[in-house]
C-alpha cells in the first residue's frame, strides 16, 4: 500500500514538472498581444490592455506575420489605423514568444529612428509586463549604441534611418520591419535603394520576415503601393445588410448629408452604426500571390469621425477647384484614403473644368477677322524640322484674349523660303467690322527646337529692320522664374560653325505661363482672363487644337537620385502633340514684351487709328532687348 502511494507522488510530481518544463502554446501575434500588451498613456488614442476586437482590421494583419507560410507582408494604409502599434505589437511578439535579431527602418536615423527608440518602443517595454526585464542595453562609449541598438536573449533590435547605408549593410538579420517607406530617399547615400539594401540581410533566412508599413504618395513612384499590387491586394470590406454583398470602404459612397453609406450593389443608404456592426472580412484581388498586401483608409477606423473626413476633403476639395492648388488634396487621398495620388486622374476629373468638348463648343463665330475688344495683336512661331506653325491672337483688358488664326507654313524652316513666307503673314493687316485695320504688334519666335542656328540668323536680320520679332528659348521644371526671365546674348554661325555674329533672345519661364493659361481656360464667362475661339473651319480652332491646347498636366515626379518631389508640367499619356499649348504660352510672352497701355490702344482704335501700320516699314527702333513700359506703339 505504501508502494502504491510512493508511485503515484511520483507520478503527480513528474506531471508538475513536465507542466513546468513545458513550452508556452504557440501565439499568433494578435494572440500575444490581447494577452500581453499594454498600451502607453499618452501615446496611443487608447490606453490600457490591447483588444484586437477594437480594431478587428489589424488581426489579419498581425496573424499574416506570424504565418510560417508568408515570409513578407506589406500595409498601405491611411493614418489613424494603427499602423505604428502593428510595428510594435510584431517586435514584442519576437522578443518574448519567438527570439530573432530585428532591424527597424525609419526614414531617417535622427530624429525618426532615434525618437522611435526614445518614446515608442521604450514606453511599450516600460508598459508592457512581458517586456520588463527583457532589454539589456549595451555599456559603450558611444552613446547612441544604447539608442540605436537593444539586446534581449535570443536577439537583439536595431533602429536604423533609410539614409543612413551602414545601418542598412550590417550583420544579417531575421525580421526586417519597414516604417514610412514610401518617405525614404531613393538611395542610401550613394549605395542605392534603402528597402532592397535592409531585406537583403534578411536573405539567408529560410524563415526570414518582412514587414513593409506606409501610406502611399505619388503614383508612379510610391514603393508601397508598388509592393502592394505584387501582393494579395486585400480589401478591408463590410457585408451589406440589405443584399448580403461584401464591397470595401469607398469615400465615394457616402453621403456627405446624410453621412451614409451607399452600397453598390443595392442602392440602399446605411449609418455608420449599421456599416460597423456589419460582418467584415479580407476580401483578395490577387489570391494567388505568395506576398500578404492590405489596403485600409480611415473610413473603417474607430478613431477617425467621417463627419470631420468629408469637412476635410471638401476643403481640400474647394482649393483644388478655385486655387489649382493640389497639396491638401494629395495629403488628404495619402493619408485618409491610403491611396496613392494620380495628379492625371485629378486633372481630368476635377482640376480643369474644360475638355476638348467644352472648349469646341465654346467656339464662337466672329462677326470680322477682328472681333471688338481686341486691342493688340501677337503672333507666336514654333519651329519643327519640316514646318512653321504659327498663332496671332488678339489681346484686350485684363487679359482676355481671342485666337485668330492657326496655321501650319508647310516649307523647310532650312531655306529662306519659309522664313519669306512668315514674314508674309506676320505683317498683313487684319480688320474689324467697321473697317479699321491691325497689324501685329510682336512676334515670338522659338529658337530652341530644329534649326536654332537659322533661327538666331532670322532673329538677328529682324531686329535690324527694326521688326518686331523676338526670339525666345524655353526653359521647362525651373521654379519660380517669371514668364519672361531675362535677356541673353547667343552667337550666330556660318555653315561652317564659325561664329560671325551675336543677336539677343529671351528666356521664358514656360512653367509660370502655362499655370495663367489653364487659369484662363476654367474662366466660363467673357471678361477677364477669358478665352475666345472662332467658329470658322479656316482659323484652325478644330478638335486637334484644343487636344494639343490641353495636351499637358501638371504633375509631382519623385526624383530618384535625391530622394525629393518636384512639381512640373508633362504631357498627358497618349498626346503627342503640344505645340498649340506653346503658341499660347509664346503669345502671352510677346504681350509682356510688348507691355502695352491698353487704355491709349482702345482710344486710338476707337478713331479708327491703325497705330502699327506706322512702323510697317522700320522706323526709329529702341535698344535690342529693351523692353517696353507701358508702351502706346
Amino acid at each position: 500500500m505504501e508502494h502504491i502511494d510512493v508511485a503515484l507522488t511520483t507520478v503527480r510530481l513528474f506531471q508538475r514538472v513536465a507542466k513546468v518544463l513545458e513550452p508556452p502554446p504557440k501565439l499568433t501575434v494578435s494572440e500575444w498581444a490581447d494577452q500581453y500588451r499594454v498600451l502607453s498613456k499618452g501615446l496611443s488614442a487608447e490606453s490600457g490592455q490591447w483588444n484586437t476586437d477594437r480594431m478587428p482590421y489589424q488581426r489579419e494583419i498581425m496573424d499574416a506575420i506570424s504565418d510560417m507560410n508568408v515570409s513578407k507582408v506589406v500595409v498601405m494604409s491611411s493614418s489613424q489605423v494603427g499602423k505604428t502599434e502593428i510595428v510594435l505589437n510584431v517586435i514584442g511578439y519576437y522578443i518574448t514568444e519567438d527570439p530573432a535579431t530585428i532591424l527597424i527602418v525609419q526614414p531617417n536615423k535622427k530624429p525618426m529612428a532615434e525618437d522611435f527608440s526614445k518614446h515608442r518602443f521604450a514606453y511599450m517595454i516600460r508598459d508592457t509586463p512581458a517586456l520588463k526585464g527583457k532589454i539589456s542595453e549595451k555599456k559603450s562609449g558611444d552613446g547612441d549604441n544604447t539608442v540605436f541598438s537593444k539586446d534581449f536573449p535570443g536577439g537583439f533590435i536595431a533602429f536604423a534611418g533609410a539614409n543612413t547605408p551602414s545601418d542598412l549593410a550590417g550583420r544579417p538579420v531575421r525580421v526586417v520591419l519597414l516604417d514610412e517607406v514610401d518617405r525614404y530617399p531613393a538611395s542610401a547615400g550613394d549605395e542605392g535603394d534603402p528597402v532592397e539594401l535592409a531585406t537583403t540581410r534578411a536573405s539567408n533566412f529560410w524563415n526570414r520576415r518582412i514587414l513593409m508599413v506606409s501610406s502611399p504618395t505619388l503614383k508612379g513612384s510610391s514603393k508601397i503601393y508598388d509592393n502592394f499590387m505584387e501582393g494579395t491586394q486585400e480589401e478591408w470590406e463590410w457585408q451589406c445588410p440589405a443584399c448580403g454583398v461584401y464591397q470595401p470602404y469607398e469615400f465615394r459612397q457616402l453621403d456627405f448629408k446624410t453621412m451614409k453609406m451607399r452600397c453598390v450593389y443595392c442602392d440602399w443608404y446605411f449609418s455608420r452604426q449599421e456599416v460597423v456592426a456589419a460582418p467584415h472580412k479580407w476580401v483578395a484581388q490577387n489570391p494567388d500571390s505568395d506576398i500578404r498586401s492590405f489596403h485600409m483608409n480611415a473610413l473603417a477606423s474607430p478613431f477617425a469621425s467621417w463627419e470631420k473626413l468629408v469637412d476635410e476633403f471638401q476643403k481640400a476639395w474647394k482649393l483644388f477647384k478655385t486655387r489649382h492648388s493640389v497639396e491638401k488634396l494629395k495629403t488628404f487621398i495619402n493619408t485618409k484614403l491610403g491611396l496613392p495620388f494620380d495628379d492625371t486622374e485629378y486633372q481630368a476629373s476635377g482640376r480643369r473644368d474644360v475638355d476638348e468638348e467644352s472648349l469646341l463648343a465654346r467656339r464662337e463665330e466672329y462677326p470680322a477677322q477682328l472681333p471688338d475688344g481686341v486691342l493688340v495683336l501677337t503672333g507666336a512661331v514654333d519651329v519643327q524640322g519640316d514646318r512653321l506653325e504659327y498663332e496671332i491672337r488678339g489681346w484686350g483688358k485684363n487679359n482676355e484674349s481671342w485666337g485668330i488664326k492657326k496655321d501650319i507654313i508647310w516649307e523647310n524652316p532650312g531655306l529662306d523660303q519659309a522664313w519669306e513666307t512668315l514674314v508674309g503673314i506676320m505683317e498683313q493687316t487684319m480688320y474689324f467690322q467697321n473697317g479699321c485695320g491691325l497689324n501685329i504688334a510682336g512676334i515670338c519666335v522659338d529658337t530652341g527646337g530644329d534649326h536654332t542656328n537659322r533661327v538666331y540668323q532670322f532673329i538677328r536680320d529682324m531686329q535690324r529692320l527694326g521688326k518686331k520679332f523676338y526670339g525666345i528659348k524655353g526653359y521647362a521644371g525651373v521654379p519660380g522664374i517669371p514668364l519672361v526671365h531675362k535677356q541673353t546674348e547667343v552667337k550666330v554661325r556660318n555653315n561652317g560653325g564659325d561664329v560671325i555674329d551675336t543677336t539677343h533672345i529671351y528666356i521664358l519661364g514656360v512653367d509660370s505661363g502655362k499655370d495663367d493659361i489653364q487659369t484662363w481656360l476654367d474662366v466660363k464667362e467673357p471678361g477677364a482672363c477669358y478665352c475666345h475661339f472662332p467658329s470658322d473651319k479656316d482659323a484652325g480652332y478644330d478638335r486637334m487644337y484644343f487636344r494639343g491646347l490641353l495636351s499637358e498636366v501638371k504633375a509631382e515626379e519623385f526624383n530618384k537620385k535625391n530622394g525629393t518631389i518636384k512639381t512640373r508640367w508633362k504631357k498627358k499619356e497618349g498626346v503627342q502633340r503640344n505645340e498649340p499649348l506653346d503658341l499660347f504660352n509664346y503669345n502671352h510672352a510677346a504681350l509682356k514684351l510688348i507691355n502695352p497701355n491698353f487704355d491709349v490702344l482702345e482710344k486710338k482704335l476707337s478713331l479708327g487709328i491703325n497705330y502699327m501700320q506706322r512702323n510697317m516699314s522700320g522706323g526709329q527702333t529702341r535698344k535690342y532687348g529693351q523692353i517696353r513700359k507701358g508702351v502706346e506703339l
